[in-house]
């Protein structure tokens, strides 16, 4: 089982935000909605300004530590950085384990 070369926490933020509030961002986006209009997990194809400011946020105070070893951080871990940064605790949780998933998957 091969693995793919490991991309750094602010290479994945760039990944996710190349169709930040696109037009095609958006049509991939509403793909993702349940019935209440949500679409937390399009958040990792297309985020809002606003979320990507958060998760900018976010990584931008992530010690060297969590950033090198962002792929293995605990629910506890995740909650107090995006505490820290004041940010929606759920989409960096998102972020995160799409982090995690991405640095995972196999070849």
């Amino acid at each position: 089982m091969a693995v793919i070369n490991k991309i750094s926490i602010e290479q994945y933020l760039v990944k996710v935000a190349r169709f930040s509030d696109s037009d095609y961002g958006m049509m991939i986006r509403n793909q993702f909605k349940d019935d209440k209009g949500s679409s937390e997990l399009g958040m990792l194809i297309a985020p809002s300004s606003e979320e990507l400011e958060q998760l900018k946020k976010a990584v931008a105070i992530m010690t060297p530590a969590e950033k090198q070893n962002a792929d293995s951080l605990t629910d506890e871990q995740t909650r107090k950085i995006a505490d820290d940064a004041k940010i929606d605790p759920a989409n960096f949780a998102i972020f995160i384990n799409g982090y995690a998933l991405h640095c995972k998957r196999v070849s």
